[in-house]
């Protein structure tokens, strides 16, 4: 390990201690046994210095590689993300007195549930594990805890204690992080048919991200328009996956951003790759992709799904390459269309179902025939599209046989939960609706509530404000043919 004698030195152990400032262009790193280079650690230490997130003595040196702790993070948190005054009543501990310089630091984070206070005990003086250093800046953040990560892989080991060294990096790392109001797009291109890469100098506030403002801030000329709200990718620090219709191949497009022109680009002709279409009901079949061949849904790289996708979800860096392979992505479903034509038959629009493009793991995303229409057993049937390229479109149809609802009961005065004989093991569910029958003949109609399945049970919810009558028994039908000609009764207690 190597010894800093200048004011560097000094800065990281006075970030907590809160004494004198010394000027941030005087700094100096001589060397650093890690992974980080010299100077790596000299500009995060700069920028926050600058920030006045960190403070130094007039003197005094110490290792860069001491072990940050606790006291001295909370104080580098709460000034990095500016979170003073954010926690409300702020907790007293049995090990800090509120007179330490550090108690205020302390109190925030633990207010805010981003750091613990097991039993009231702060333990100031305790060291911090990579892990936790994850967390905690994660929860800081608001980002999803596999972006943090990323940013750390250099150095990161769970187990290992952090140092002031590592924590300046990551710190000044994740502060550029920060979601702004006023971000502006500093770079635009097309990914593929139906994807932009766009790149700002900040990510986008929660507000702004909406799809229905988003789609307002978003305006291109030529017809095309924002196909679902623009999603952060994970690991990036504000590069976004944006849907869009289909671009013309060659057109030149315009992006106002906000009103203001920010870019052009010329449209992709790039189609997705996907290599068969195949039939999984009567009147829905869906589309797969593999990542084997370096095709790979945003539900995986988004930051928005990063923790709830498990071992399928991933970073792609700033090329889309991960293990040395560049990837293709496949942008939201919503709204999209394919074609599906019979032999000898004539084209039919088939409508993407939601919530379906990648369940389950796989990358399968459904489309479903128009309502009262259904694939004829026997017949050969072929998918073509604007935006893929399937490898083996064609199937024949066979005659699969329906779901069968086999239990209801009531969770609210509004849901009900329904159960199917046997898992369908996807989002079969999706779309569909069922309907509720009282002994005077009297209807109500559930639809289903997407991603609410877990295995064989689904929740439906009552439309139009209705609501269950207690004492009532209704008998529960689907509203088609997806569950055949299955009913259960429902007693609502």
């Amino acid at each position: 390990m190597n010894e800093y004698s200048n004011k560097l030195a000094v800065l990281m152990l006075a970030a907590a201690l809160g004494t004198a400032s010394v000027p941030f262009t005087a700094l100096h790193v001589e060397a650093a046994s890690t992974s980080l280079s010299s100077q790596e650690i000299q500009q995060a230490v700069n920028n926050l210095a600058e920030l006045r997130v960190m403070h130094g003595y007039e003197k005094g040196s110490i290792r860069i590689e001491n072990q940050i702790t606790r006291a001295e993070l909370a104080k580098m948190v709460v000034l990095t993300f500016g979170l003073q005054g954010k926690g409300g009543n702020l907790p007293s501990f049995t090990d800090v007195n509120q007179d330490d310089l550090y108690y205020k630091y302390a109190a925030e984070l633990v207010a805010q549930e981003i750091m613990q206070a097991e039993e009231g005990r702060f333990n100031p003086h305790g060291t911090v594990t990579h892990a936790e250093l994850v967390q905690i800046v994660s929860k800081a953040l608001k980002r999803d805890m596999k972006s943090v990560n990323y940013w750390m892989e250099r150095f990161y080991r769970a187990d290992n204690n952090a140092t002031h060294g590592e924590t300046a990096y990551l710190l000044n790392i994740a502060r550029q992080a920060i979601p702004s109001a006023n971000a502006k797009i500093t770079s635009v291109r097309p990914l593929n048919t139906i994807t932009l890469i766009v790149t700002f100098d900040a990510p986008l506030t929660a507000e702004n991200e909406v799809f229905a403002k988003t789609k307002e801030d978003f305006v291109f000329n030529e017809g095309l328009s924002l196909n679902n709200m623009p999603r952060l990718k994970t690991g990036s620090i504000a590069t976004y996956i944006v849907p869009t219709t289909v671009q013309k191949p060659g057109t030149t497009y315009t992006l106002t951003y906000r009103g203001k022109k920010v870019s052009t680009f010329t449209g992709n002709a790039t189609k997705l790759d996907m290599t068969e279409a195949r039939q999984v009901s009567n009147d829905t079949f869906e589309l797969e992709a593999l990542k084997a061949n370096g095709v790979v849904d945003y539900g995986y790289v988004i930051s928005a799904y990063s923790g709830g996708r498990g071992a399928n979800a991933f970073v792609l860096d700033e090329d889309n390459r991960a293990d040395g392979r560049t990837y293709q992505i496949i942008s939201s479903g919503q709204g999209r269309e394919v074609m599906i034509t019979s032999e000898g038959g004539q084209p039919i629009v088939a409508k993407y179902v939601p919530f379906t493009q990648s369940t389950d793991g796989k990358q399968e995303p459904k489309f479903r025939l128009p309502e009262g229409q259904v694939l004829t057993p026997g017949v050969k049937y072929t998918v073509t599209s604007n935006w893929t390229e399937i490898a083996n479109p064609t199937f024949v149809a066979e005659n699969i046989p329906p779901l069968n609802i086999v239990k209801a009961e009531a969770i609210s005065e509004t849901s009900i939960a329904v159960t199917l004989a046997e898992d369908p093991g996807d989002e079969l569910f999706s779309g569909r609706s069922v309907e509720l029958t009282d002994g005077e003949g009297n209807k109500l109609t559930g639809t289903y509530k997407y991603s609410s399945r877990k295995g064989a049970v689904g929740v439906f919810d009552l439309v139009q404000d209705s609501k269950l009558t207690k004492g009532v028994a209704y008998t529960v039908t689907p509203v088609g043919d997806w569950a055949g000609q299955s009913k259960v009764e429902l007693t609502v207690k």
